[in-house]
This record gives C-alpha cells, sequence and structure tokens, in this order.
C-alpha cells in the first residue's frame, strides 16, 4: 500500500476522496436536497449493498476462472456451464436432504470431478493451443446447456435458504428520520451477509496458500517453468489436475449460491461468464486480489446502473473494462 501512495500519489489522492465521500454517504443523515438529488437513501443503500454481495458472488466463480485461465494458461470457456451444473445439482440435493450446507459440499465435488475429466481428457492435450482451447469449451458449454436443458427443462429453480440464514438483520445505517425524530434503521438479508462474509474468508485462505505456503510456490513455479520443476521430481500435471478442479469445484459452489438470493435458469451460464471474463480482465489474470477488485467493481457497476442509468447498464460493466484495458492493460491488480 505504501509503495503504491509512493509511486502513484494522484490516483491514491482520488481514491481516498472517493472512499471518504461513499463513507460520508453511508452514514449522514439525507437532507431533503441530498434526496432530490440522489433519490432516497434507502435505494442508495440497497444498490450498495446487493453490489457488494453480488460482487462476491462474482469472485468465487472468477477466483476460480483466474486460477485456470491465469495462473495455468487454460482457457475454460465452459466455466459458466460448471457454475449453471454445480447450481442444479445443488437444487436436486438441497431438496433431497434438505440441508443446504451439503447440498454446497456435493455441488463442489460434482464440478470438482467434472472439472477434473475436462483437464485429464482435453486440456492435457492442448496446452498451450489457446484457439484449440477455445473452440473445444465453446463447444463443450453448448453440450453442456443442452444436456441442462434437458434434464431440467427451462423453468426457473431457486435454492432454499436454510432457516438459520433466514430473515433480515438490521444494520447500523440510518436510512430515513420518522415524524418524531426517530432514526429509522437500514435492515437487510442475513443469507447476502453470510455469503459475503464467506467470500471474504475464502478469498484470504485462497491467497495465503497461493503466496505463503509450499503448494502455492509449486503453482506459481509450474506456470513459470513446467519442464524445470518436473525435473526435481514434483508432480506437476498432479498438481495442475488438483488446481482445475478446485477452481471448477468453485464455480459450482457459486452455483448454489448465486442459486441462493438469485435463481437458476438457462442462460446463466452465459451470463456468469461474461462477468467473471470482465472480472479477470478489470481485477488481472492470476491475481486473487484482482478478482476481488474485479468483482467488487463489475457487481457495483451493475447494481448501481440498474438503479441510476437503467438504459444504459449493460454497457456499463463493458465502459469500465475498456478503460481498463485503454489505461492499465494487464489488469488493476496484476504485475507488468
Amino acid at each position: 500500500m505504501a509503495d503504491f501512495v509512493a509511486r502513484r500519489p494522484f490516483w491514491s489522492l482520488l481514491i481516498a476522496i472517493a472512499i471518504t465521500l461513499l463513507l460520508w454517504l453511508v452514514f449522514a443523515v439525507w437532507t431533503p436536497g441530498m434526496e432530490a438529488s440522489f433519490g432516497r437513501k434507502r435505494v442508495f443503500l440497497s444498490a450498495l449493498f446487493n453490489g457488494i454481495t453480488l460482487g462476491a458472488l462474482y469472485f468465487l466463480v472468477a477466483s476460480g476462472f483466474t486460477l485456470i485461465f491465469g495462473l495455468m494458461r487454460n482457457v475454460n470457456l465452459a466455466h459458466g456451464s460448471l457454475y449453471l451444473f454445480g447450481g442444479y445439482v445443488g437444487y436436486s440435493v438441497g431438496n433431497l436432504t434438505d440441508s443446504w450446507l451439503i447440498a454446497l459440499v456435493v455441488a463442489f465435488l460434482a464440478a470438482a470431478l467434472v472439472g477434473i475429466l475436462m483437464q485429464v481428457l482435453l486440456f492435457r492435450w492442448m496446452e498451450g493451443q489457446d484457439l484449440r482451447q477455445t473452440l473445444v469449451t465453446i463447444g463443450l458449454s453448448i453440450i453442456f446447456a443442452d444436456l441442462l436443458l434437458w434434464s431440467y427443462g427451462g423453468d426457473t429453480f431457486q435454492v432454499t435458504t436454510p432457516d438459520w440464514l433466514s430473515g433480515p438483520v438490521q444494520l447500523p445505517f440510518v436510512v430515513a428520520l420518522r415524524s418524531n425524530g426517530e432514526a429509522v434503521m437500514m435492515t437487510y438479508p442475513f443469507v447476502r451477509i453470510a455469503i459475503l462474509a464467506g467470500a471474504i474468508l475464502l478469498g484470504v485462505l485462497m491467497w495465503l496458500a497461493l503466496n505463503r505456503t509450499r503448494i502455492g510456490m509449486l503453482v506459481r513455479a509450474g506456470v513459470d517453468d513446467r519442464d524445470m520443476l518436473a525435473a526435481t521430481g514434483v508432480r506437476v500435471q498432479l498438481i495442475f489436475i488438483l488446481i482445475f478442479a478446485f477452481g471448477a469445484g468453485l464455480a459450482g459452489l457459486a452455483g448454489v449460491v448465486g442459486g441462493t438470493f438469485q435463481s437458476l435458469q438457462p442462460g446463466e451460464d452465459t451470463k456468469i461468464l461474461l462477468s467473471s471474463l470482465v472480472v479477470v480482465i478489470v481485477g488481472g489474470m492470476g491475481s486473487i486480489p484482482g478478482a476481488a477488485m474485479g468483482a467488487l467493481i463489475v457487481g457495483l457497476a451493475e447494481q448501481f446502473g440498474s438503479v441510476y442509468m437503467p438504459t444504459y447498464a449493460v454497457m456499463l460493466t463493458f465502459l469500465i473494462m475498456v478503460a481498463v484495458l485503454a489505461i492499465r492493460p494487464q489488469g488493476l491488480a496484476a504485475r507488468r
């Protein structure tokens, strides 16, 4: 952080001003003039927290995508299909067992198994062939989509929220004042807050694993020079299979999470794949902090865009991506 401030004082000042302004908007009691300019504070705070929690979902998907695409250099455009597959599996298992946690675990394992098969049967034989990987995984995503449509139909499904995550929770933010001067506090679904906390915990653990453990060192060394690492006796292919399985499993787990506070339906695989691509491009390939930063930016852009500029909300995330590519092509948090 100190190095970033020393090298980029202007951008650091802008970021500090933006954070200060945001905190003031969140904690201040809005005057009628502010509500005339920004709308109701309840709507603003809802868009803010919806964007943050949507960013948590995007991070769960994009963190697996950045492991596969950014670190291992495998172009897996069937990653969105793994998300939808995991969501449908979690929905079925949740209905059978009446347990949300079991649905999470089974969806993770099922998507990880599919990831292992993809890595062993496909990507092992297409190392370094980006165009072939792209075409094959696009075809695979179409096959997955048709199989899921055949199995589950075109209906919309939602994973049942467990009782211990149901209901709202009161947050320490004033959204309005009653006529008698009493403050009205904001309430927000507890399941979204729990998912946000879980995504933060997972992100910290992944960063520590990649940067502070031996397995993370082996992964990074295998990406840089696979032949030299293999010459030391390390089973590089096994490590890559495990990493691919973990990234695919995260997509399946995210499918259950997304199906809990959103919905599952045909077409979600394409939507989540595009969002993951934007997140990885904005944040930087192979960077866990970059995936978190990109997911937060994309989630906030989508939610604030849908509230304050619904006509152009779809374009907003892509405009952000274009701006990042023009100013910092490697991504906001990636090294040159």
